[in-house]
Protein backbone atom coordinates (compact mmCIF):
# COMPACT_ATOMS: atom_id res chain seq x y z
CA UNK A 1 0.00 0.00 0.00
CA UNK A 2 0.61 3.23 -0.82
CA UNK A 3 -0.05 6.90 1.25
CA UNK A 4 1.16 10.08 0.14
CA UNK A 5 0.83 12.71 2.71
CA UNK A 6 0.54 16.09 1.98
CA UNK A 7 1.20 19.74 3.91
CA UNK A 8 -1.11 19.92 6.45
CA UNK A 9 -2.07 22.98 8.31
CA UNK A 10 -0.04 23.53 12.16
CA UNK A 11 -2.96 23.83 13.85
CA UNK A 12 -4.84 20.83 12.66
CA UNK A 13 -1.79 18.62 13.78
CA UNK A 14 -1.21 20.49 16.49
CA UNK A 15 2.56 20.65 15.57
CA UNK A 16 2.90 24.20 15.69
CA UNK A 17 5.00 24.25 18.61
CA UNK A 18 8.90 24.56 17.86
CA UNK A 19 8.56 24.14 13.90
CA UNK A 20 10.87 26.21 12.37
CA UNK A 21 13.30 25.30 9.57
CA UNK A 22 16.33 26.36 7.39
CA UNK A 23 15.11 24.33 4.37
CA UNK A 24 13.25 27.31 2.02
CA UNK A 25 11.54 24.81 -0.89
CA UNK A 26 9.15 21.85 0.51
CA UNK A 27 10.82 18.90 -0.77
CA UNK A 28 8.89 15.57 -2.22
CA UNK A 29 10.71 12.66 -1.01
CA UNK A 30 10.21 8.93 -1.07
CA UNK A 31 10.20 6.28 2.23
CA UNK A 32 9.76 3.18 2.64
CA UNK A 33 9.04 0.81 5.72
CA UNK A 34 7.07 -1.97 7.31
CA UNK A 35 3.79 -3.22 7.63
CA UNK A 36 1.35 -1.14 9.57
CA UNK A 37 1.11 -2.30 13.85
CA UNK A 38 5.04 -1.46 14.97
CA UNK A 39 7.43 0.91 15.99
CA UNK A 40 9.15 1.77 12.62
CA UNK A 41 6.23 1.97 10.60
CA UNK A 42 4.68 4.56 13.43
CA UNK A 43 8.05 6.45 13.20
CA UNK A 44 8.47 6.79 9.27
CA UNK A 45 4.43 7.56 8.78
CA UNK A 46 4.50 10.21 12.11
CA UNK A 47 8.17 11.51 9.98
CA UNK A 48 5.78 12.29 7.15
CA UNK A 49 3.00 14.28 9.32
CA UNK A 50 5.92 16.03 10.88
CA UNK A 51 7.84 16.46 8.17
CA UNK A 52 4.65 17.94 6.09
CA UNK A 53 3.46 19.96 8.85
CA UNK A 54 6.84 22.06 9.36
CA UNK A 55 6.91 22.58 5.51
CA UNK A 56 10.47 20.08 5.45
CA UNK A 57 8.76 17.73 2.61
CA UNK A 58 5.87 15.58 1.42
CA UNK A 59 7.11 12.00 1.86
CA UNK A 60 5.00 9.25 -0.26
CA UNK A 61 5.67 6.12 2.40
CA UNK A 62 5.41 2.54 0.87
CA UNK A 63 4.59 0.63 3.83
CA UNK A 64 4.48 -3.32 3.76
CA UNK A 65 8.02 -3.74 2.28
CA UNK A 66 10.79 -5.65 2.47
CA UNK A 67 13.00 -3.69 4.46
CA UNK A 68 16.91 -6.15 3.33
CA UNK A 69 15.60 -4.72 -0.38
CA UNK A 70 14.51 -1.04 1.32
CA UNK A 71 18.12 -0.19 2.22
CA UNK A 72 19.95 -1.47 -0.32
CA UNK A 73 17.41 1.07 -2.24
CA UNK A 74 18.50 3.75 -0.04
CA UNK A 75 22.18 2.99 -0.25
CA UNK A 76 21.41 2.98 -4.07
CA UNK A 77 19.99 6.19 -4.20
CA UNK A 78 16.25 5.12 -5.61
CA UNK A 79 14.90 5.88 -2.30
CA UNK A 80 15.28 8.64 0.13
CA UNK A 81 14.01 7.31 3.46
CA UNK A 82 13.86 3.44 4.40
CA UNK A 83 12.98 2.36 8.42
CA UNK A 84 15.76 -0.82 9.21
CA UNK A 85 16.89 -2.92 11.79
CA UNK A 86 20.58 -2.05 12.19
CA UNK A 87 21.51 -5.93 11.73
CA UNK A 88 21.05 -4.86 7.96
CA UNK A 89 23.48 -2.58 7.75
CA UNK A 90 26.05 -4.24 9.31
CA UNK A 91 25.16 -7.57 7.24
CA UNK A 92 25.40 -5.40 3.98
CA UNK A 93 28.69 -4.01 5.10
CA UNK A 94 30.16 -7.28 4.85
CA UNK A 95 27.78 -9.00 2.23
CA UNK A 96 26.88 -11.68 4.02
CA UNK A 97 23.18 -12.79 4.54
CA UNK A 98 20.35 -11.21 2.58
CA UNK A 99 23.58 -9.53 0.87
CA UNK A 100 25.85 -12.22 0.07
CA UNK A 101 25.34 -12.12 -3.61
CA UNK A 102 26.84 -8.69 -3.53
CA UNK A 103 29.89 -9.84 -2.28
CA UNK A 104 32.00 -7.98 0.98
CA UNK A 105 33.66 -5.52 -1.32
CA UNK A 106 30.41 -4.18 -2.98
CA UNK A 107 28.48 -4.47 0.07
CA UNK A 108 30.62 -2.54 1.95
CA UNK A 109 30.72 0.30 -0.90
CA UNK A 110 26.74 0.57 -0.62
CA UNK A 111 26.77 0.31 3.31
CA UNK A 112 28.95 3.51 3.27
CA UNK A 113 26.12 5.20 1.84
CA UNK A 114 23.73 5.40 4.73
CA UNK A 115 23.35 7.62 7.39
CA UNK A 116 20.69 7.42 10.68
CA UNK A 117 18.32 10.25 11.31
CA UNK A 118 16.77 8.48 14.92
CA UNK A 119 16.99 5.31 16.56
CA UNK A 120 13.96 3.01 16.99
CA UNK A 121 13.22 0.27 19.42
CA UNK A 122 11.59 -2.62 17.35
CA UNK A 123 10.79 -5.05 19.90
CA UNK A 124 12.35 -6.72 23.48
CA UNK A 125 12.50 -10.90 23.18
CA UNK A 126 10.80 -12.45 25.77
CA UNK A 127 9.40 -15.72 26.56
CA UNK A 128 5.71 -16.50 26.81
CA UNK A 129 3.28 -18.88 26.51
CA UNK A 130 -0.69 -19.71 27.86
CA UNK A 131 -1.05 -20.49 31.03
CA UNK A 132 -2.96 -23.80 30.06
CA UNK A 133 0.22 -25.20 28.64
CA UNK A 134 1.78 -25.48 32.38
CA UNK A 135 5.26 -23.86 31.40
CA UNK A 136 7.39 -23.23 34.23
CA UNK A 137 9.63 -20.32 32.74
CA UNK A 138 12.99 -21.01 30.92
CA UNK A 139 14.37 -24.14 32.85
CA UNK A 140 11.02 -26.23 31.30
CA UNK A 141 11.94 -25.65 27.69
CA UNK A 142 13.62 -28.77 26.88
CA UNK A 143 11.90 -31.39 24.72
CA UNK A 144 9.12 -28.61 23.96
CA UNK A 145 7.93 -27.02 20.52
CA UNK A 146 9.02 -23.18 20.58
CA UNK A 147 7.57 -20.40 18.09
CA UNK A 148 10.91 -19.07 17.50
CA UNK A 149 10.06 -16.46 14.30
CA UNK A 150 9.70 -16.48 10.73
CA UNK A 151 11.38 -19.31 7.97
CA UNK A 152 14.72 -17.04 7.98
CA UNK A 153 15.93 -13.54 8.91
CA UNK A 154 17.34 -11.71 12.19
CA UNK A 155 14.56 -12.53 14.02
CA UNK A 156 14.82 -16.39 14.04
CA UNK A 157 18.86 -16.18 14.68
CA UNK A 158 18.02 -14.09 17.70
CA UNK A 159 15.70 -16.09 19.54
CA UNK A 160 17.70 -19.28 18.70
CA UNK A 161 20.92 -17.40 20.57
CA UNK A 162 18.94 -16.21 23.53
CA UNK A 163 17.24 -19.59 23.57
CA UNK A 164 20.74 -20.96 23.70
CA UNK A 165 22.43 -18.49 26.43
CA UNK A 166 19.29 -19.15 28.50
CA UNK A 167 19.39 -22.89 28.60
CA UNK A 168 21.85 -24.45 26.71
CA UNK A 169 19.77 -25.68 24.26
CA UNK A 170 19.83 -25.97 20.17
CA UNK A 171 16.94 -26.02 18.05
CA UNK A 172 16.24 -29.24 16.74
CA UNK A 173 18.84 -30.45 19.99
CA UNK A 174 16.78 -29.83 22.91
CA UNK A 175 13.71 -28.48 21.57
CA UNK A 176 11.80 -28.08 18.14
CA UNK A 177 11.52 -24.76 16.70
CA UNK A 178 8.11 -23.86 14.71
CA UNK A 179 8.74 -20.99 11.86
CA UNK A 180 5.89 -19.48 10.22
CA UNK A 181 6.35 -15.88 8.60
CA UNK A 182 4.73 -12.73 10.43
CA UNK A 183 1.69 -13.08 8.87
CA UNK A 184 0.82 -15.96 10.64
CA UNK A 185 1.92 -15.80 13.64
CA UNK A 186 -1.38 -14.75 15.83
CA UNK A 187 -2.76 -17.76 14.56
CA UNK A 188 0.58 -19.97 15.45
CA UNK A 189 0.35 -18.95 18.85
CA UNK A 190 -3.54 -19.72 19.72
CA UNK A 191 -3.68 -22.81 17.58
CA UNK A 192 -1.57 -24.38 19.62
CA UNK A 193 1.31 -25.50 17.36
CA UNK A 194 3.88 -24.50 19.74
CA UNK A 195 4.05 -24.60 23.22
CA UNK A 196 5.98 -21.62 23.99
CA UNK A 197 7.06 -18.69 22.17
CA UNK A 198 10.33 -16.73 21.88
CA UNK A 199 9.74 -13.62 20.01
CA UNK A 200 10.54 -9.68 20.41
CA UNK A 201 7.49 -8.03 22.05
CA UNK A 202 6.28 -4.34 23.12
CA UNK A 203 4.76 -3.01 25.91
CA UNK A 204 1.55 -3.45 25.09
CA UNK A 205 2.28 -6.22 22.66
CA UNK A 206 -0.17 -6.42 20.06
CA UNK A 207 0.47 -10.19 18.99
CA UNK A 208 -0.35 -10.94 22.79
CA UNK A 209 -3.09 -8.74 22.83
CA UNK A 210 -4.50 -10.45 19.82
CA UNK A 211 -3.95 -13.90 21.69
CA UNK A 212 -5.75 -13.46 24.72
CA UNK A 213 -8.90 -14.43 23.60
CA UNK A 214 -7.91 -17.66 23.71
CA UNK A 215 -6.72 -17.70 27.42
CA UNK A 216 -4.32 -16.10 30.30
CA UNK A 217 -0.70 -16.01 29.54
CA UNK A 218 2.74 -15.80 31.13
CA UNK A 219 5.58 -13.79 30.30
CA UNK A 220 9.20 -14.28 31.32
CA UNK A 221 12.03 -11.99 31.59
CA UNK A 222 15.43 -12.68 30.76
CA UNK A 223 17.09 -15.18 33.39
CA UNK A 224 19.38 -13.14 35.80
CA UNK A 225 22.13 -15.27 35.74
CA UNK A 226 22.67 -15.82 32.11
CA UNK A 227 21.66 -12.21 31.57
CA UNK A 228 24.84 -11.22 34.15
CA UNK A 229 26.69 -13.71 32.42
CA UNK A 230 29.67 -12.68 29.46
CA UNK A 231 28.41 -14.67 27.07
CA UNK A 232 25.08 -12.86 27.22
CA UNK A 233 26.60 -9.30 27.63
CA UNK A 234 28.42 -9.83 24.35
CA UNK A 235 25.54 -10.46 22.88
CA UNK A 236 23.15 -7.51 24.15
CA UNK A 237 25.77 -5.57 22.39
CA UNK A 238 26.01 -7.21 18.77
CA UNK A 239 25.06 -5.34 15.89
CA UNK A 240 21.76 -4.21 15.95
CA UNK A 241 21.21 -5.19 19.43
CA UNK A 242 20.89 -3.43 22.79
CA UNK A 243 20.11 -4.75 26.73
CA UNK A 244 16.64 -3.32 27.56
CA UNK A 245 15.40 -2.82 31.30
CA UNK A 246 12.35 -1.84 32.49
CA UNK A 247 10.36 -1.93 35.92
CA UNK A 248 8.20 -4.43 35.69
CA UNK A 249 5.43 -1.97 37.43
CA UNK A 250 4.86 -0.50 34.21
CA UNK A 251 5.56 -3.34 31.61
CA UNK A 252 2.01 -3.03 30.89
CA UNK A 253 0.98 -6.39 28.37
CA UNK A 254 -2.50 -6.33 29.64
CA UNK A 255 -5.06 -7.66 31.70
CA UNK A 256 -4.75 -11.69 31.99
CA UNK A 257 -0.68 -11.63 31.13
CA UNK A 258 1.50 -12.18 34.36
CA UNK A 259 4.77 -10.79 33.87
CA UNK A 260 7.82 -13.17 35.86
CA UNK A 261 10.50 -11.57 36.76
CA UNK A 262 13.41 -12.78 39.42
CA UNK A 263 13.83 -9.10 41.05
CA UNK A 264 11.24 -6.95 39.81
CA UNK A 265 12.79 -5.65 36.89
CA UNK A 266 12.56 -7.18 33.48
CA UNK A 267 15.22 -7.84 30.82
CA UNK A 268 15.36 -8.26 27.76
CA UNK A 269 17.68 -8.12 24.16
CA UNK A 270 16.53 -5.46 22.33
CA UNK A 271 16.31 -5.29 18.60
CA UNK A 272 17.18 -1.67 17.54
CA UNK A 273 16.58 0.13 14.45
CA UNK A 274 15.80 3.36 13.15
CA UNK A 275 15.19 5.55 9.57
CA UNK A 276 18.26 5.88 7.18
CA UNK A 277 18.72 8.05 4.50
CA UNK A 278 21.87 8.39 1.60
CA UNK A 279 24.83 10.00 2.88
CA UNK A 280 24.32 12.74 0.26
CA UNK A 281 20.88 13.75 1.34
CA UNK A 282 21.79 17.60 1.59
CA UNK A 283 22.78 18.66 5.24
CA UNK A 284 19.93 20.87 6.15
CA UNK A 285 17.36 18.71 4.94
CA UNK A 286 18.75 15.71 6.82
CA UNK A 287 18.64 18.26 9.55
CA UNK A 288 15.07 19.97 9.10
CA UNK A 289 13.80 16.24 9.15
CA UNK A 290 15.46 15.32 12.93
CA UNK A 291 14.37 18.02 14.33
CA UNK A 292 10.66 17.63 12.61
CA UNK A 293 11.02 14.39 14.91
CA UNK A 294 12.49 15.92 18.02
CA UNK A 295 10.27 18.63 18.40
CA UNK A 296 7.18 15.95 17.99
CA UNK A 297 8.18 13.95 20.02
CA UNK A 298 6.10 14.27 22.49
CA UNK A 299 3.03 13.78 20.36
CA UNK A 300 4.69 10.52 18.68
CA UNK A 301 4.81 8.46 21.99
CA UNK A 302 1.13 9.59 22.23
CA UNK A 303 0.46 7.86 18.81
CA UNK A 304 0.26 4.19 20.17
CA UNK A 305 -0.01 2.30 23.88
CA UNK A 306 3.76 0.93 22.85
CA UNK A 307 5.09 4.03 21.89
CA UNK A 308 6.80 4.91 25.61
CA UNK A 309 9.41 2.32 25.45
CA UNK A 310 9.89 1.90 21.36
CA UNK A 311 12.69 3.71 22.25
CA UNK A 312 11.92 7.54 20.08
CA UNK A 313 14.38 9.96 21.73
CA UNK A 314 16.74 7.58 23.12
CA UNK A 315 20.16 8.50 21.45
CA UNK A 316 22.43 6.81 24.33
CA UNK A 317 25.16 4.92 21.92
CA UNK A 318 24.59 1.36 23.93
CA UNK A 319 20.91 1.90 24.36
CA UNK A 320 20.25 2.83 20.72
CA UNK A 321 22.50 0.17 19.49
CA UNK A 322 24.85 2.37 17.66
CA UNK A 323 29.40 2.20 17.96
CA UNK A 324 31.16 -1.01 18.51
CA UNK A 325 30.48 -3.24 15.39
CA UNK A 326 27.42 -1.57 13.72
CA UNK A 327 28.88 0.59 11.35
CA UNK A 328 26.07 2.51 10.63
CA UNK A 329 26.58 6.57 11.80
CA UNK A 330 24.51 9.31 12.00
CA UNK A 331 24.39 12.00 9.28
CA UNK A 332 25.73 15.27 10.11
CA UNK A 333 22.74 16.98 10.13
CA UNK A 334 20.56 14.32 12.47
CA UNK A 335 23.60 14.69 14.70
CA UNK A 336 23.20 19.00 14.38
CA UNK A 337 19.56 18.86 15.11
CA UNK A 338 20.33 16.43 17.86
CA UNK A 339 23.06 18.45 19.39
CA UNK A 340 21.01 21.78 19.28
CA UNK A 341 17.83 20.17 20.93
CA UNK A 342 20.61 19.63 23.48
CA UNK A 343 21.07 15.99 23.15
CA UNK A 344 24.41 14.16 23.40
CA UNK A 345 25.64 12.14 20.35
CA UNK A 346 28.88 10.17 21.31
CA UNK A 347 31.52 10.91 18.78
CA UNK A 348 31.71 7.32 17.58
CA UNK A 349 28.30 7.38 16.23
CA UNK A 350 28.85 10.73 14.20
Amino acid sequence: MTISIFKKSLLALGLAAGMSTTVHAIENLTGETASPGGSIHLSMVHLAEAAAAAGVANIQVADGQTLTNSIQNVAEGKTDIAGTPYILPFLLSKGRGPYSKLGEEKGAELASNLRALYPVTLGIFALYAFDSKGLNGWDDLEGRSIYNGPPRGAALSNARSIIQLSTGLKDGDGYKGVQVNWGQAVKTITDGSADAVVLPILFPDSRITQSLASGNMTVWSAPLDKWNSEPYQKYLRAPGSAPFTLDAAKADLGEGVTLVTEDGTFRGLATIGGDIVNKNMPFELAKALTKAHIDTLDQLKKKAPFARYAGYGVVDSVKSGMCGANPLKYHEGAVAAWEEAGYTIDDCAK
